[in-house]
């Protein structure tokens, strides 16, 4: 009160002297008239004799040269006041007022917060992400004529005929507001875009003004139909829908275009309270008087018949959850990730992209059942997770990933499995042997399976052991991976060295290698951990004849203009296809891990790892504890990775059987479901390897190792203590 009695003071005082700068203005001419005229009479001589004599006397007597009454003075005052007023206060005010508005111009060329929408392969919708405003652009040749017109006839029926405000509806809420009741609208299209743009949201007669004069101005720059379209992609619909096509999503689950009458009329008259109007509001059902008053309005119009607005009234809408949908979540975070590290946050949230993946929704929604049925008949085995991924070997595309089994279980359903680090157990074997052919050892290499220690400085013994405390005596390397037996894995490490698995192993896709000085023997035992998603790039290399093609869910990407951002190659160019190991290696270990016959001694021949009529290549893992359990397994076109556990890392039962039960059931499963529905393409025998009688069957070689195997030796294994 203090601040504004001084500023009343001050402008009193500045009126006041404006008041008398008139005064003495006005006062000039007059004072000129009397001048001249005692000129003309020569009185000057007369005058300046009687200064003379004034001088003289002791009292001066003052002269009123311009005598005025205070009711003059006051009427001065006034005709100062008035004009400060109109050519000083009322053009400043009006300047400050203008320099506060945002320009118009802006409603084309802002950057407006627009949902980045994931695809699966096919076109089906995953999932929506943006920041507060979901929100779509659409051209106005998008939006069926029967939304365009029920949105005039609710909100604006003068659209196309007034100048971007409407004088007798503002006339009209202005009355309802002087008689007391609460700021009404008055709005037109126009102004309604101008608030919900560029103003803020607060109810005020200042912020009525500039609303006006904005829409009269963005009329004047706009056509019509431009300020029509982008009213459709600004106006709010409710919660997080923001624009038409949005709206149209979360109420309907459709786009735009595809909207029928009865939608559009609820669409229409949603926009004035979406909170009041809502279907999923405490009022669930005023929707419908206010859709009614919507068709009442175009069929006055002369835009629908009455026919039309009865159907139309008819019709049962039948609304989609108002929550955005999620589909292949773990996945979908996967790829969110991916996308905020290349593009950044803002792009992502802000941006509008339109990103096609690689994910086939039929075979994700196939592989997460059969992971949850399994993990839940298999709990009494003291597991409570499983994960999964799908990938197609050849070009690096993940069909399905299964973080966990189930997403919205409180209980860490939303942690992905298949990005974590885990070990892998003796599925890291293929690593190792792939390392020992390229060093000259064959399929026919005969290997001791028998006690052996080891020494290092500063470190324990280290004596290794198979998964069940037996020994077997003296196997070919055919013999001894397929069957898993640990001890001759630790022996082949030892020859090759440590290194050369660890160098190959990252030169496969291996990425969480990065402290080899820490790794002994027990690597190739799956001591150091890896990813899911890694496990299934190495596997990849094998199934791909030795070409590593690194994991890439993105097919396709654009901007919210349609323009290609990236595009994936299909088949990869040669930039993204890279030979790791020769094509002989992969063959003679896929055929290996594809040797029903040669794994029966720890498996048997007809175990979840057997698929019949099909020649699939698979190996499992157990890690210490039974911590984890994988199965991994592969064709020329399909990868699938399987593992279960526990996501504190606590044992599994003692009974869990590798290859029986846990990861392998969920494994086959998802390969005789892939198998079914596709002509799955079988490994080829590449140029370099050849076929030879050794050790009482026909063994593979690379070309040139043939001779270096002993095949007259016949191996008997028998269990050791």
């Amino acid at each position: 009160m203090k601040t504004a009695t001084q500023i009343l003071f001050y402008i009193l005082q500045f009126l006041t002297f404006v008041g008398d700068i008139t005064l003495f203005v006005l006062k000039i001419p007059l004072l000129i008239l009397r001048y001249l005229q005692l000129m003309s009479s020569n009185s000057w001589r007369i005058i300046k004799y009687k200064s003379t004599r004034i001088k003289k006397r002791k009292k001066i007597k003052a002269i009123k040269i311009f005598p005025l009454p205070v009711a003059i003075r006051i009427k001065y005052f006034l005709m100062g006041s008035i004009f400060s007023l109109l050519f000083f206060f009322i053009p400043l005010t009006i300047i400050i007022f203008l320099q506060e508005l945002p320009n118009p111009k802006q409603l084309n060329f802002q950057q407006t917060p627009l949902t980045t929408k994931i695809f699966d392969r096919n076109g089906v919708l995953l999932y929506q992400i943006y920041a507060q405003q979901n929100r779509t652009l659409v051209p106005l040749s998008s939006i069926p004529k029967h939304l365009q017109q029920a949105s005039i006839a609710i909100e604006d029926k003068n659209f196309y005929k007034n100048s971007g405000i409407d004088i007798t509806a503002i006339v009209r809420a202005a009355i309802a507001d002087i008689s007391g009741k609460p700021l009404q609208g008055g709005s037109t299209i126009t102004q309604q875009l101008i608030k919900s743009t560029l103003l803020t949201p607060e109810i005020s007669i200042k912020r009525k003004i500039k609303e006006i004069i904005l829409a009269f101005w963005a009329d004047r720059i706009y056509t019509k139909d431009q300020i029509l379209e982008m009213y459709f992609n600004q106006a709010p619909y409710g919660g997080t829908a923001w624009g038409i096509e949005a709206a149209s999503e979360v109420y309907f689950n459709l786009k735009a275009s595809d909207l029928d009458l009865a939608q559009s009329a609820f669409l229409a008259g949603i926009t004035r309270a979406p909170t009041n109007y809502s279907p999923f509001g405490e009022s669930p059902n005023s929707w419908k008087t206010r859709q009614e008053e919507v068709l009442t309005r175009m069929e006055q119009l002369k835009y629908i018949s009455l026919q039309e607005k009865n159907d139309a009234l008819k019709e049962d809408l039948i609304f989609s959850n108002p929550e955005s949908p999620i589909y292949a979540p773990h996945f979908v975070m996967y790829v969110k990730d991916l996308l905020v590290k290349k593009y950044g946050l803002g792009m992502v949230e802000k941006g509008g992209l339109h990103v096609t993946t690689s994910l086939d929704l039929k075979t994700q929604d196939m592989a997460q059942k059969i992971v949850t049925s399994e993990v839940e008949k298999n709990a009494y085995l003291n597991l409570t997770n499983g994960a999964a991924i799908v990938t197609n070997p050849g070009n690096g595309d993940i069909l399905a990933m299964v973080g966990s089994k189930d997403y919205s279980d409180l209980n860490s359903g939303n942690f992905n499995v298949v990005t974590a680090l885990r070990q892998p157990g003796s599925s890291i074997k293929v690593v190792t042997y792939s390392a020992a052919l390229a060093q000259g050892f064959t399929a026919a290499t005969i290997l001791d399976d028998s006690p052996v220690s080891y020494t290092s400085p500063g470190s324990p013994v280290y004596s290794p052991v198979n998964y069940d405390g037996k020994f077997r005596g003296k196997m070919s390397l055919r013999i001894a991976l397929a069957n898993s037996i640990n001890i001759p894995a630790i022996k082949t490490l030892s020859k090759i060295g440590i290194q050369k698995m660890i160098d190959l192993g990252k030169k496969m896709g291996i990425t969480t290698w990065n402290n080899p000085e820490n790794y002994g023997l027990a690597i190739t035992l799956g001591a150091a951990e890896t990813k899911m998603t890694d496990m299934a790039t190495v596997y990849g290399v094998l199934a791909n004849g030795g070409y590593k093609v690194n994991l890439n869910p993105i097919l396709k990407i654009t901007d919210s203009k349609g323009n290609v951002l990236e595009e994936k190659n299909n088949p990869p160019a040669g930039g993204e296809k890279t030979q790791i190991i020769d094509p002989g290696v992969a063959f003679i270990i896929s055929n290996i891990l594809a040797d029903n016959a040669a794994r029966a001694m720890e498996f048997g021949t007809n175990s979840p790892l057997n698929i019949p009529n099909h020649n699939v290549s698979v190996k499992t893992g157990t890690s210490d504890n039974k911590r984890d359990n994988w199965t991994i397994g592969y064709t020329p076109d399909f990868v699938v990775a399987a593992w279960v556990g526990n996501n504190d890392n606590s044992p599994m039962s003692q009974y869990l059987a590798s290859g029986i039960t846990g990861a392998a059931p969920i494994w086959h499963d998802i390969m005789v479901n892939l198998l079914s529905n596709s002509n799955s393409n079988k490994i080829t025998v590449p140029p370099n390897v050849i076929q030879k009688d050794c050790i009482g069957r026909k063994e593979y070689f690379i070309k040139g190792t043939e001779n270096s195997a002993n095949c007259t030796f016949v191996p008997t294994p028998t269990p050791m203590p």
